[in-house]
């Protein structure tokens, strides 16, 4: 006995993921997500060439080690895109255990603004970067400003999801958390009561 939970069949459950989350279906996905799946197995298919090259002919393509480095950076940012709109960003939710269900409601708003505030903040920066950087890539004949201006453009598209978030915040009274601390309290004022 491991001490984990167990189904009836006597398997442990905590590494089993559940079936909705293994499906994915590419009519569910945004433009973000299809554009960064397309970078993804570009980056992919550089890497292959870049191994093939180095270790099969002996002779690696010299171009190919500086385009994955801009492909990996280019996903991670516009997987960020993604993340945002799914509001699946890493936070801290202990707070939230322990706080009433109206400052949890009052700290989701502050999260949401500072959230867009950030984001607005860093696509301003990165934009006055990529105007200022005049070096060009070392192996191929192209400025490096290309790629903190699709970073900047990154951080736009960030923002304006984090706007999108926090309307659909604003609809339905809170963030997710906030709604579940705001349920924790009634029932706990409710069994209080009775």
């Amino acid at each position: 006995m491991s001490g984990l939970p167990e189904h009836e069949d006597g398997k442990s459950s905590t590494f089993e993921v559940e079936e909705e989350y293994m499906t994915m279906r590419f009519s569910e996905l945004g433009p973000e997500d299809k554009v960064v799946l397309v970078v993804f197995w570009l980056l992919a298919f550089n890497i292959f060439l870049q191994f093939f090259t180095r270790y099969v002919l002996n002779d690696a393509l010299a171009w190919t080690e500086e385009i994955a480095r801009y492909l990996l950076i280019m996903t991670g940012f516009m997987g960020a895109i993604m993340a945002v709109r799914k509001n699946t960003h890493i936070m801290v939710e202990f707070f939230y255990r322990y706080i009433p269900g109206i400052t949890a409601k009052v700290l989701s708003i502050l999260i949401d603004i500072s959230r867009i505030g950030f984001f607005a903040m860093l696509a301003w920066i990165s934009f006055r970067v990529a105007g200022r950087t005049r070096q060009m890539m070392v192996s191929i004949d192209m400025p490096k400003s290309v790629i903190y201006y699709i970073v900047s453009a990154c951080f736009v598209f960030m923002t304006v999801r984090a706007i999108q978030v926090a309307l659909r915040h604003w609809r339905q009274g809170g963030s997710d958390m906030a709604l579940h601390c705001i349920e924790r309290q009634r029932r706990l004022d409710e069994e209080a009561a009775s």
